[in-house]
């Protein structure tokens, strides 16, 4: 009788699981639409770049229908926490700060931080000690931003933050700054390869870290973030990051964009 009511117990049990499982089918996805060119809003509304076209690669490798949720990237994690969607996909570096917060995939590309300031500046290099005094722009809630607060605003870098990635352009551009930090990438194909960026250059040279204390704050490279909870949201994520690397798709989509693998080593 005992054996029949535990087995009884348990297949309620398992059905109350499964009644409350997600089948994720449908999936919405937080992204910024103004880091081109990995993501950028168009004229008529549309959100276009890499890490759109990986959000729709990975949905249909999964089978599930993704709706791309706009949000402004200071309040990225919060709005997943408060379940206005259900993942990011808006090159979110995996690190140690954000992993107290959030899951996240594997990988799905890897780039390095660098600096930016005029093609005459007097700034020789990305080190503290030739920082001092110097004004540099960030995007607010950035690996950047986390990495100069830690690293060089302490030893008397002057960090100017700013809620968007193209406003910390403009500011440079009119030389309200001295410099800007950002991912090197979106640096060279969001700006130092148009108009705009003609007299500008990288200075010093790309980072990924080079001691643990900064691998911590730079990342492991950009992933997909979910809810701590959804963990089987995550596992898909990984097998369909799999699947389109294997398949070739992920190289299409990366041809599309970089002359180069941007998933990195």
């Amino acid at each position: 009788m005992k054996k029949a009511i535990a087995a009884l117990t348990l297949a309620a049990s398992v059905a109350s699981m499964g009644a409350f499982a997600k089948d994720w089918k449908e999936i919405r996805i937080g992204v910024e639409g103004a880091y081109p060119p990995f993501s950028e809003t168009k004229p008529d509304g549309s959100i276009v770049g890499f890490d759109i076209d990986i959000a729709m690669a990975l949905c249909e490798e999964m089978k599930a229908k993704c709706t791309l949720v706009k949000q402004d990237w200071d309040g990225m994690i919060p709005a997943l926490q408060a379940k206005k969607f259900d993942a990011i996909i808006a090159s979110m570096s995996i690190n140690e700060e954000r992993k107290q917060k959030v899951d996240f995939s594997k990988k799905y590309y890897n780039t390095p931080q660098r600096l930016v300031a005029k093609n005459n500046t007097k700034i020789k290099d990305a080190k503290p000690e030739h920082l001092k005094d110097v004004k540099i722009g960030v995007q607010r809630g950035t690996i950047a931003d986390q990495f100069v607060s830690k690293f060089w605003e302490p030893k008397g870098a002057k960090v100017v933050r700013y809620a968007k990635q193209d406003e910390v352009y403009m500011d440079l551009k009119a030389g309200r700054v001295d410099a800007s930090f950002q991912d090197s990438v979106e640096a060279s194909e969001g700006f130092l390869k148009k108009p705009e960026g003609k007299d500008f250059k990288f200075v010093g040279e790309p980072m990924f870290g080079k001691t643990p204390e900064e691998k911590a704050v730079l990342g492991e490279g950009a992933g997909v973030a979910v809810r701590k909870e959804d963990k089987d949201l995550r596992d898909a994520f990984n097998k369909a990051i799999d699947s389109i690397r294997k398949s070739g798709k992920y190289g299409k989509i990366n041809g599309k964009y970089f002359k180069f693998d941007v998933y990195g080593g």
